[in-house]
């Protein structure tokens, strides 16, 4: 049986991963700063759910969820780090105080659970981590730099995870879902920035003006996408990254031809630097 520790439960991915881990007869540890949302929404499987109040910016509640999870199951077998939030402006105009809660929640709450969860998984010598990333993990858009700049954080921290771990029998994989019905476009996960520059209304504010019209309209289904989580964590060998949905899937496809395109156009000048006796090492 496998043991769930989820941030981020009570809406979105998060809830529908535990209900899904829950249906399946998984045990699950689902935190969320309201865990009393998670408890009725899966109540039923109360028998193998431990409801945990988080906030995943504070390191002591994160340290606390990871004992009482410990206690209760004895082991932590997949990590999902779920929580997060966005906000919708141009750079310039997101503030500096809107930019650390972001990066409060999206990077360093990340951090504050994986530390408190892989002792655990280190003395198992097994475990699986799974961050969720973001298409803008890997293609960053106008109107959601700060936000996306985030999630590129958390695909360098995921990738140095996975060199690290490896060799200790845990797993690391990326998630990086597109566009989802779920409720992060609401206004109770993005923030959208009041300070609107002129000068960004055709990028940035044309993003702002689009978004209202695009919330829980987009092609992503969330049930799917849970499902989808679910099967990468039962795979023995899991990728390091996993697109979902033919958003991200298309977006990283054009992403990898964008990069190989400028890296082959620029590599003269890139060898161009080196130091004499290395260009003749390649000549």
């Amino acid at each position: 049986m496998t043991t769930w520790f989820i941030t981020g439960a009570s809406r979105g991915f998060g809830l529908e991963i535990a209900r899904q881990a829950l249906q399946r007869g998984d045990n699950v540890v689902a935190t969320a700063r309201r865990p009393d949302e998670v408890q009725e929404a899966l109540s039923v499987y109360s028998d193998r759910l431990l409801t945990v109040p988080l906030d995943v910016t504070d390191e002591a509640q994160a340290a606390a969820a990871v004992r009482a999870a410990t206690d209760t199951f004895g082991t932590i077998d997949v990590l999902v780090n779920n929580a997060g939030r966005g906000v919708l402006g141009a750079v310039e105009e997101t503030s500096a105080e809107t930019t650390r809660s972001v990066f409060d929640t999206n990077v360093f709450g990340l951090l504050n659970v994986t530390r408190a969860v892989l002792p655990v998984m280190r003395r198992q010598g097994t475990g699986h981590v799974i961050n969720l990333s973001s298409i803008g993990g890997f293609s960053s858009v106008a109107g959601f730099g700060v936000y996306c700049s985030t999630k590129f954080a958390v695909e360098g921290l995921s990738e140095a995870l996975h060199q690290e771990l490896a060799p200790l029998g845990i797993q690391v994989t990326i998630v990086e879902p597109g566009y989802f019905r779920t409720d992060f476009l609401d206004g109770t996960s993005l923030n959208v920035e009041e300070n609107a520059i002129s000068d960004y209304a055709a990028t940035a504010g044309a993003v702002r003006a689009a978004v209202p019209s695009l919330n829980h309209s987009q092609p992503g289904d969330p049930v799917k996408g849970a499902a989808a989580i679910l099967k990468v964590a039962d795979t023995g060998q899991p990728p390091l990254r996993v697109q979902l949905g033919s958003d991200s899937a298309d977006a990283m496809t054009l992403k990898v031809a964008q990069l190989r395109e400028e890296a082959e156009a620029w590599r003269p000048l890139a060898l161009s630097t080196d130091h004499e006796d290395v260009m003749a090492e390649l000549h």
